[in-house]
């Protein structure tokens, strides 16, 4: 009976953790490393998909479930175990990111016919999406599924999006038996529409997150306790759109298409309502993002069993949360590309959160260098992600090869974040009545995850430990293992050549200096020619150009 993590480990994004029971392999999760993480990772299974008999899925957000068509592709032909609605998410978000993979491949095969080099294959389409969703059968919350000799599962509501779940895991191998519980991603205290994290009491081994494990929720003046209500969360957003209205500006919001976008769409309904913006007559919102329309009309159709008390108030009065009379949904290019159009101040949000893709980015070229803008971020943002770079103050960065520059107000929407913090994960964790036998702490980042196993275990008094990508661990001897067999019959040559990637590109490294130097060279010698040396200053620009994109890209700090 063992354990084996092969994606967020020392790492925010790319959740995907195997476990190995009487012969069957299971995955909790299949997403998308994002950022950084796909840096160091790659996109690619580590894997053979055909040796993987069941999924079971914790939320439908792309950095968890983001590679289960790719799964499908390579062969997979087991069950994924999720919550109903999070079939549903998956059904819209995962044909979202084929066309996304089609898009950059054709982008990317563009530029290699003109350079003469080979093409390359999406790494999976619309269609693959499609066809995964064979594979899904849902779960109802607080139901034990008995999927196959000695693995039962439960599924309970995590609070973090939609039909979010932490898993509950029963394993029987012989006379042993062994309880895994995966956090998933823990939600954050009284969002809007969804309910707190349920908490569990028993576990032998838990898996949990630790995105903000190292920091807690900044809280605005009139936050009770771990609460902060639902008007005192629109009444900082209201307060940023007043002000950006009054110098004639847009309030630009990076959102992801799922959940995040529903929450904004709440909070502006109760600003709206209430009349928090009391010098600006109307508000204009625009919900540029196909995938967020669609995945709008999910969480309309999902309120019962899934929404809050409040949130259900409002439907049993006829209301709809999400929906009020100054909201446009834009779903074609050309609505999109009149935004940008526009003389009047509105509020647009569009995905990706991260602002890696989609048409956020063209939101982003044409209002970062105006003045009277904000751009204004709501969650998340890994490590090596252009919203990184954006909020952490970059003066400019690099859009579709041309430099921005940051002009605008960068702000950050406090109590908004649909993870825990680190109050509510150590509430998460001390809900169990017995202390866990160990508690591998997964989903935070280099500096984060290793801290917080340590805290951990110095406050809690929980053995805590944040394993590496391939780390394996013995659930019945309770030691961690090199990767030998059986794992070996399940692996593909994809680390080793990722290893020659890299000794190929060290070995370049000596030419770039080489090139730099030449130009050097070249940009001093007194005799130059006005031609040649407007090309030798091309020439300069475009290689500093490529460097900026990729110190951008990667989140490289400037020195």
């Amino acid at each position: 009976m063992f354990i084996t993590f092969f994606g967020a480990a020392q790492q925010v994004t790319g959740s995907c953790t195997l476990v190995e029971v009487n012969g069957k392999y299971l995955l909790v999760d299949c997403g998308l490393p994002q950022g950084n993480d796909e840096k160091e990772s790659g996109i690619d299974l580590p894997f053979d998909a055909h040796a993987i008999d069941y999924v079971f899925l914790t939320h439908a957000h792309i950095d968890h479930s983001g590679r289960i068509p790719l799964l499908v592709k390579e062969g997979f032909e087991g069950k994924i175990f999720c919550t109903s609605a999070t079939v549903d998410l998956c059904e819209i978000m995962l044909a979202d990111s084929g066309h996304i993979h089609e898009m950059e491949a054709e982008w990317k095969n563009r530029k290699a016919v003109r350079a003469g080099k080979k093409g390359v294959e999406a790494l999976y389409t619309v269609e693959d999406a499609k066809d995964s969703m064979r594979f899904f059968s849902p779960c109802d919350y607080e139901t034990v599924c008995e999927i196959d000799e000695g693995i039962k599962v439960r599924f309970n509501d995590a609070g973090h999006l939609l039909g979010s779940s932490s898993i509950e895991m029963w394993l029987s191998e012989g006379k042993d038996h062994r309880k895994l519980v995966f956090s998933g991603d823990i939600g954050n205290f009284d969002q809007p529409l969804i309910k707190d994290p349920d908490y569990i009491d028993v576990a032998d081994f838990v898996v949990m997150e630790s995105t903000y494990g190292n920091r807690v929720h900044k809280k605005t003046e009139n936050a009770v306790g771990n609460s902060i209500p639902t008007k005192v969360r629109a009444q900082e957003l209201a307060d940023i759109i007043e002000r950006t209205f009054k110098r004639g500006g847009n309030v630009i919001i990076p959102a992801f298409a799922v959940g995040r976008t529903q929450e904004m769409l709440y909070l502006l309904r109760v600003i709206i309502e209430k009349k928090l913006c009391p010098t600006v007559h109307e508000i204009p919102v625009f919900v540029d993002s196909p995938l967020s329309v669609k995945a709008t009309h999910v969480f309309a159709g999902n309120l019962f069993g899934y929404m809050d008390e409040e949130t259900m108030e409002l439907v049993n009065k006829g209301i709809n949360p999400i929906l009020f009379p100054s909201l446009v949904t834009i779903t074609d290019v050309e609505g999109s590309k009149a935004l940008n159009r526009r003389k009047e101040s509105c509020v647009i949000i569009s995905s990706s959160g991260m602002c890696e893709a989609g048409r956020i980015k063209h939101h982003l070229k044409h209002n970062l260098w105006r003045s009277e803008c904000t751009v204004l971020f709501s969650g998340y943002q890994a490590g090596g992600t252009l919203g990184r770079s954006i909020l952490e103050g970059a003066r400019h960065v690099t859009i579709f090869g041309e430099q921005i520059d940051v002009r605008c107000e960068v702000k950050e929407l406090h109590g908004i974040s649909g993870h825990a913090d680190q109050k509510g994960l150590v509430k998460w964790l001390t809900s169990f009545k017995k202390e866990p036998r160990r508690a591998f702490i997964v989903h935070g980042d280099k500096d984060v995850a290793p801290w917080f196993a340590s805290y951990v275990s110095r406050t809690l008094g929980i053995k805590a430990y944040a394993p590496k990508v391939l780390e394996r661990f013995d659930l019945l001897k309770e030691e961690t293992l090199p990767l030998a067999e059986p794992m070996e019959e399940i692996m593909l040559p994809y680390f080793r050549e990722l290893n020659e990637a890299l000794a190929e590109l060290k070995k370049q490294e000596a030419d770039l200096l080489a090139v730099v130097q030449r130009l050097e060279n070249a940009g001093k010698e007194k005799t130059l020619e006005e031609k040649r040396a407007q090309r030798l200053t091309n020439a300069i620009n475009r290689l500093a150009s490529d460097l900026e994109y990729l110190k951008i890209k990667w989140g490289v700090d400037a020195d």
